[in-house]
């Protein structure tokens, strides 16, 4: 037995196939145009013309601060600008880094070392450049005038600018830290209590306590890295980390519950909410913190206080009930 099939006839009308072919022949043409423009040189980078020029021979680090720098000599130790780029049109023995800034090789030059760019490009023209082959490149390509500006200006980054982007961020802080303090204080509401009036009682001494182990975390996880093996050392790292990120959280809502209850005694005395407590401490926090010259110290010291209430927190374990209570039946039963 045969089988048969039957295929429908598909009839292409001639301003269709006109159509067609108009639209392979223009996709053709981009991709032949993609090409072309993709292998074409990049030109060359002008860099910083009022560079400060290094010629001849120096045997020492060269550091350009708040502005750019030139090699046209042979530097041996290496090259490092802040605020600035690094044009090399010589020779440099070392690494050779720029943060808020470019590094710059020209055809013909020699970077011995590694290149660390913060913020900028490293831009080596059309050829390959004149590297070490053992040696690395590190680049971030973000943020470049404003880590440019910050190097030239250190002082500007304790005077935030009064924009619509900065109050924008400000209530979006707000809201983040409302929320979490509303969510941390529903699952811990004992503990938190606890906390608030632990601060209110012995503020000192948990700033005391925070400070001492901010201290030794910070020490002892240097140790860490420098003594212990490398995987040991990541591990530490990250459980230390994770510890000051979870103080920080539990710490911030303590001290904005608390701030919040001692504003609210002040001002609205007979209003009892516990979310309007919240986010008149979380308000009082964040616009404290925005202050110029002074929001370093601010941050400073809620992280400071927050260690300190994490590791003076009392947390009651079922195990230590069960053995006071045995123990109080052996001292009856006796």
């Amino acid at each position: 037995m045969t089988a048969c099939y039957f295929l429908p006839k598909i009839q292409i009308s001639a301003h269709a196939a006109l159509v067609f072919r108009k639209t392979i022949t223009l996709l053709g043409l981009l991709v032949v145009w993609t090409a072309t423009a993709q292998a074409q040189p990049e030109p060359d980078h002008p860099g910083d013309p009022q560079a400060r020029v290094i010629d001849g021979v120096t045997n020492t680090t060269v550091f350009g601060v708040g502005q750019s720098i030139r090699i046209t000599g042979s530097v041996k130790e290496g090259a490092i600008a802040f605020g600035g780029d690094v044009i090399v049109e010589g020779s440099v023995d070392g690494d050779v880094a720029a943060i808020g800034g470019s590094v710059i090789q020209r055809e013909g030059s020699r970077i011995g070392g590694d290149v660390i760019v913060l913020g900028g490009i490293y831009h080596h023209g059309k050829s390959a450049p004149g590297r070490d082959p053992q040696s690395v490149t590190i680049m971030y390509a973000g943020y470049e005038d404003q880590l440019r500006h910050v190097m030239r200006e250190p002082f500007s980054a304790l005077q935030p600018q009064l924009t619509a982007k900065f109050f924008g961020y400000r209530m979006l802080a707000i809201l983040f830290w409302f929320i979490i303090s509303l969510a941390l204080t529903a699952v811990m509401p004992n503990t938190v209590s606890r906390a608030v009036a632990r601060l209110q009682l012995t503020s000192l001494r948990v700033a005391l306590i925070g400070l001492l182990g901010s201290f030794v975390i910070t020490v002892g996880v240097f140790v860490c890295l420098l003594l212990l093996p490398a995987v040991i050392g990541a591990v530490i790292s990250i459980l230390a980390l994770l510890m000051i990120l979870m103080a920080t959280l539990f710490g911030r809502v303590v001290i904005f519950a608390a701030t919040g209850q001692w504003l609210q005694h002040k001002i609205w005395p007979r209003l009892h909410s516990e979310s309007i407590t919240l986010l008149l401490g979380v308000a009082f926090w964040v616009a404290l913190a925005s202050l110029p010259y002074v929001w370093p110290i601010v941050i400073t010291g809620l992280l400071v206080t927050s260690l300190g209430l994490a590791l003076t927190a009392r947390y009651r374990l079922s195990w230590k009930r069960a053995q006071a209570a045995d123990v109080r039946t052996s001292r009856k039963t006796a």
